[in-house]
């Protein structure tokens, strides 16, 4: 029997269930509060809960959402089938001021856990209103995962059994990705609708479903639903789920569900389905709310945790499907502009090295050019620092020309002859032969642009 420090209950390993436990000395009961009520209403939000109780949450899932209605509907239809608990878990859903169907979610959804859903009054963005979520939960565990979605039964169970162990942890399934089409949405581009057709081909009824979609409602507005509720309670919805391991197969998969020993952990806090004490967010700080749109402000708030000790740790079985929408064009100009933010905020080599991947270079790269990075510093502490300056710099003026929709080109100009460039030639040439290779390789392809 395994005790449980922060909850009050025992999880038993060899048979996989909970057992209430008794009270003990020195255990921080969570607050309850007295006077909970249906409705508040906020200058910048209104929220309004279902099945109010007084029955300790120990789990808060923060679910942002906007315009998302149809996808956001299923996944809350997921939620309501977990194996855990369910008056011990709380479902908190941020509407960020969604101009479609979304407000109807609230009077329509059929849950049996406790249900916030929070109106925003006016667009605040992805940072904002998750600290309001934040802010209103009232479990010790947070799960962060966004409204599209789509649960496994095991999902809170999974997510919660790694925090009962150890306290200092972020637990994240989105490096397994899984994504799902659960409806045939308007605005998919071409690359998603050969995928979709490709899926559903497999199996006839979804292949009739899509047929007669393109019949009679190829030009309609309005999202075709393949997926049922019941194909949900069956898992016939994953004959329409295809894995993506970007991350995995970018490098991750070689340090284990630890990331032992790899030097960017904080890129596994993916805010779309990560798991989080609520102490360690206190202590490291909520989401910046400067980053509006999309894009790096999980990686922003991860690197903070990261910096305060937090062991990150991958699970497969945490994993969630994400209901496939369409792709806006605007959401790269966000990502550049976020991730400009996040290098002028740490402006440190473990976060500037991100400014590779617009080279399309693995993660496992990046990490070994860290490595040397750090190690030659190390062992040549004053011998390098025309070329470690100019590579920083460089790293820099990628993103900063990114985010201005400048061509990244001709990132550090020197005049020929220069005493510096000669330097930064000299020192090039020793990085090889001294073992330096990833770090070499790393700076060529962005010197020479």
């Amino acid at each position: 029997m395994i005790k449980i420090d922060l909850y009050d209950s025992y999880y038993n390993r060899s048979d996989g269930k909970y057992y209430i436990k008794k009270k003990e000395k020195n255990l921080k009961p969570l607050k309850e509060s007295k006077n909970k009520r249906d409705k508040v209403d906020n200058p910048l939000y209104k929220m309004s809960i279902k099945n109010n109780h007084k029955h300790p949450i120990k789990v808060s899932i923060v679910m942002p959402t906007y315009n998302k209605y149809h996808q956001t509907s299923l996944s809350l239809y997921g939620l309501s089938k977990q194996t855990f608990p369910q008056a011990e878990y709380e479902v908190i859903l941020v509407d960020d001021a969604s101009s479609d169907n979304t407000p109807n979610i609230f009077k329509e959804a059929d849950v049996p856990f406790e249900f916030k859903y929070i109106r925003m009054k006016q667009n605040k963005g992805r940072s904002s209103v998750r600290n309001i979520g934040i802010n209103h939960a009232e479990g010790n565990l947070l799960i962060f995962l966004d409204g599209e979605m789509l649960a496994p039964p095991a999902f809170i169970e999974n997510h919660y059994k790694h925090h009962v162990h150890e306290s200092n942890l972020v637990v994240t399934g989105a490096m397994h990705y899984e994504g799902v089409y659960t409806f045939i949405m308007p605005d998919y581009n071409e690359d998603q609708v050969a995928h979709l057709k490709e899926l559903v081909s497999r199996d006839p009824e979804y292949r009739r479903l899509y047929e007669n979609y393109e019949q009679t409602q190829q030009h309609s507005n309005v999202p075709c639903p393949l997926v049922t509720k019941e194909d949900i309670n069956t898992n016939r919805f994953q004959r329409l789920s295809f894995p993506n391991r970007y991350f995995l197969n970018s490098g991750l998969k070689h340090f284990g569900e630890r990331l032992e020993g790899f030097t960017l952990p904080y890129i596994a806090f993916l805010s779309g389905n990560v798991s989080v004490r609520k102490a360690n967010l206190k202590k490291s700080g909520l989401f910046d709310e400067t980053f509006v749109g999309y894009g790096a402000e999980d990686w922003e708030l991860g690197y903070r945790l990261y910096k305060n000790g937090v062991q990150f740790v991958l699970d497969p079985s945490t994993v969630a499907y994400h209901q496939e929408h369409g792709i806006l064009k605007r959401k790269v100009k966000e990502q550049w502009g976020n991730h400009y933010r996040f290098v002028k905020k740490h402006p440190n080599i473990d976060v500037l090295i991100l400014s590779l991947e617009w080279k399309e270079l693995p993660f496992m790269h990046m990490h070994q050019t860290l490595v040397e990075y750090k190690e030659l510093k190390k062992r040549f502490p004053d011998e390098y620092n025309e070329l470690t300056h100019a590579f920083r710099v460089m790293l820099f003026r990628i993103i900063e020309y990114l985010n201005n929709g400048q061509p990244v080109t001709k990132l550090y100009e020197l005049p020929p002859g220069s005493e510096e460039r000669i330097k930064i030639h000299q020192q090039l040439e020793t990085l090889r032969p001294r073992g330096f290779d990833y770090l070499a390789s790393s700076f060529e392809q962005i010197y020479c642009l």
